[in-house]
């Protein structure tokens, strides 16, 4: 469980602790054993409204992606890869992606080059909170280990966990639009 402090303000205008607990809303997957996804927080607009006391808005179906012109911060804790990973067909990569509420991310069966590849609209900043793992890209991969950042701008990817340990990762989505000239060159990819 990720512990998840919100802060507002009282009737007055003075800072306080609005909540402090576990982060509500965890998601995992029989396909990947071991995986959880905790939904921190999301905004719906920029800028944000900031109001005196906000409402949780992370509850409801698993939603990948941020709304339009919103954001998602979220924490993973990706095990090591196994063969059933490895082995797995696009289909189901797709269901894997569906499950996580965006089906069409998953490229896998298009040219990616491992099963777990996906792309989404969004610039990504990703923080390796423990452990390490691989981003693995259309022809290159890099590791990154527990401190490491990666900036994510909507490049085709996949994680993978080819160590012995767990690997917990910081995730902050936001929404974006592929530039006409990139988009041109991403269809059917």
């Amino acid at each position: 469980m990720v512990r998840r402090v919100v802060t507002g303000h009282d009737e007055n205008g003075k800072a306080i602790v609005v909540s402090d607990g576990p982060a509500p809303f965890e998601i995992t997957n029989p396909q990947r054993p071991g995986y959880v996804s905790t939904d921190i927080w999301r905004t719906n607009a920029t800028p944000a409204p900031i109001v005196a006391t906000p409402e949780e808005p992370t509850l409801g179906p698993r939603r990948q992606m941020p709304a339009k012109n919103g954001t998602v911060m979220r924490v993973n804790r990706v095990m090591p890869e196994t063969d059933d990973i490895r082995r797995m067909s696009p289909e189901q990569s797709k269901q894997l992606f569906a499950a996580l509420g965006n089906e069409q991310a998953s490229t896998f069966g298009k040219n990616g080059r491992h099963p777990l590849m996906h792309r989404t609209q969004t610039i990504d900043y990703v923080v390796i909170l423990a452990g390490e793992i691989y981003c693995v890209l259309d022809n290159t991969e890099v590791l990154l280990k527990a401190g490491d950042m990666l900036v994510q701008c909507g490049t085709n990817h996949a994680w993978s966990n080819r160590s012995n340990a767990p690997c917990d990762i910081l995730f902050v989505l936001i929404d974006g639009a592929f530039d006409a000239d990139l988009a041109s060159k991403l269809d059917g990819r």
